[in-house]
């Protein structure tokens, strides 16, 4: 049984990878820039923009590159990542021609503005520059590049006891070990612990993060042996210093000794050995990939909306409705539509998504259904972007009869259908995420628990966004959060896919707080998912 940092004695909770802000580096090159200057090339510098509340702040600039307009700037820069954020950046180039720190002293050469998501999903992306009327600033192109920083190796070690000092009064010791390295103060820090190993010398394998720990090949680490005592005043055994390196030499049937050393009974002890010996079997690092490796590595997020066009919500040409467009141009459902979908469409390159409703009845023989595309072409049910799902939702309101009831599970079959394809190609390419928008309860609670179970076993995740006031516990139960999904059938879901929240409690919030709570989930289900099938990414970043 392998385990992960922090499950072993006193300790907290476990952690891992998830924990920490994802660190991504940008590399800038640019190509055919402007040339501003008469009597040679221009000397190009690139200055980096975040907006902040609708402002632009700057967060670093590039060295000039004197009399070139193909420049590879050698500055890169660091930001934090944030899946369910938009993170929009401006890429400026200005030509130097003062020595000054003021932009307007400098002769402007063109730009690129983009969400990181579009940067990360492309891996390398190449775009031309524009004026800022929005022309094409000449021939000009820029080239951006992203690399994760973190370290997300996992180290497995197997390792067991030999004649370890006995500390109870009645069998054989139960030890646990305890490594530390050393802090930039000097002192030492406990970055991992095992478990008890109640069966006396063997202590099986143990597993920890680099990225938790922080540490290198050649950092040194402090190893502390202890028998485990259940009033909490742990004995005491040995104690020994190593390094990944060093354990790294237990591969190939190749074991590494550690002599277990007492410091005081090797002082009282002339002829004091040991406490007894750590035999490390096999040392195992390897890379836990993360959500922006696969992402990095061509993972595409394949996004579909549906719609509930059920009588519940009222006539979409009354204020009382929830389906009415008021004078700003808005309602609940397009509000939830925006929020979720600007950051996922950063994901899928070509950025055509399916958008179907149900609950309704169509023309010409207004018969009722419960998988039509809103753009009433069934053979191309895509959308040119969020907003091309924005303007064919808008467009369909008047064509259809709200009628019912709400069943969720065709749609869910739907793209559960699509998703068994990816699946099939068993790479890491494609991961589906469904986002039902709805007004009340569900109808066929038994099928769509059984198709959400069936769901579970693809690289899909479903978001279901409540929009009114009505009670939404039915839906709260398919968020498997606090107990297992079961299917009428009584089989368990293999992973919790579903993420639920009510939009009233985001109506006087600001708009980015819905998508936060909504995506925060699906990174971890991205990965969960295709580390189950032991899946790398398509193309393993470097």
């Amino acid at each position: 049984m392998a385990y992960t940092l922090g499950t072993g004695p006193d300790s907290g909770p476990a952690m891992g990878p998830q924990n920490c802000v994802t660190r991504v580096e940008l590399s800038v090159c640019c190509g055919n820039l402007l040339d501003r200057d008469v009597a040679s090339k221009s000397d190009p510098f690139l200055v980096l923009f975040h907006e902040v509340d609708s402002n632009w702040v700057e967060i670093g600039r590039t060295e000039t590159a004197v009399n070139n307009l193909n420049p590879v700037f050698g500055v890169k820069f660091k930001v934090d990542y944030h899946f369910e954020e938009v993170q929009k950046f401006k890429f400026a180039l200005f030509d130097e021609d003062k020595c000054s720190s003021q932009l307007y002293e400098h002769d402007f050469l063109g730009e690129y503005i983009c969400t990181l998501g579009v940067i990360v999903s492309n891996k390398k992306l190449h775009r031309s520059l524009t004026l800022a009327n929005g022309k094409p600033a000449g021939k000009g192109t820029i080239t951006i590049t992203a690399l994760e920083l973190s370290d997300n190796r996992v180290i497995t070690l197997t390792l067991y006891g030999r004649k370890l000092d006995k500390k109870d009064f009645f069998g054989k010791s139960d030890p646990y070990l305890e490594f530390h390295k050393q802090g930039d103060d000097g002192k030492w820090m406990l970055v991992h612990r095992t478990e008890v190993s109640w069966l006396g010398s063997w202590l099986g394998p143990t597993t920890f993060y680099v990225i938790s720990c922080g540490i290198m090949e050649c950092s040194d680490l402090f190893v502390l042996c202890y028998d485990y005592d259940n009033d909490g005043s742990h004995d005491f055994i040995g104690e020994f210093q190593t390094t990944v390196t060093k354990m790294s030499e237990a591969q190939n049937s190749l074991e590494v000794e550690f002599e277990c050393i007492n410091p005081k009974k090797q002082k009282k002890k002339k002829s004091y050995k040991n406490s007894g010996i750590i035999i490390l079997k096999s040392c195992k690092v390897e890379r836990d990939y993360t959500f922006l490796d696969y992402i990095l590595g061509g993972c595409q997020i394949m996004f579909t909306v549906g719609i509930d066009f059920t009588a519940s919500n009222g006539n979409p040409r009354e204020p009382f409705s929830l389906h009415y467009i008021n004078p700003l141009g808005s309602n609940e459902y397009l509000s939830a539509i925006l929020a979720v979908g600007q950051i996922i469409q950063d994901y899928d390159t070509d950025k055509m998504f399916p958008a179907l409703g149900f609950g309704a009845q169509l023309p010409p023989d207004w018969k009722v259904s419960h998988e039509f595309a809103i753009n009433f072409d069934p053979t191309n049910p895509f959308c040119q972007g969020v907003e091309g799902i924005a303007q064919a939702y808008s467009a369909c309101l008047p064509h259809i009869r709200f009628y019912g009831p709400t069943n969720f599970s065709p749609i869910i079959t739907h793209v559960a259908r699509f998703a068994t394809q990816a699946l099939q190609q068993e790479t890491a390419a494609q991961y589906f995420t469904l986002l039902i928008i709805t007004d009340g309860v569900i109808s066929d609670m038994d099928e769509t628990r059984h198709a959400i179970v069936q769901a579970a076993k693809l690289p899909m995740s479903i978001i279901i966004i409540g929009v009114g006031n009505a009670d939404f516990a039915a839906m709260e139960f398919l968020d498997g959060d606090s107990s297992v999904l079961r299917s009428y059938t009584g089989e368990e879901a293999v992973r919790d896919i579903v993420q639920f929240v009510p939009f009233r409690d985001f109506r006087n919030a600001p708009k980015e707080t819905l998508a936060k709570s909504v995506l925060a989930e699906l990174p971890q289900q991205v990965t969960q998912y295709f580390k189950q099938r032991n899946l790398s990414p398509s193309n393993t970043p470097t």
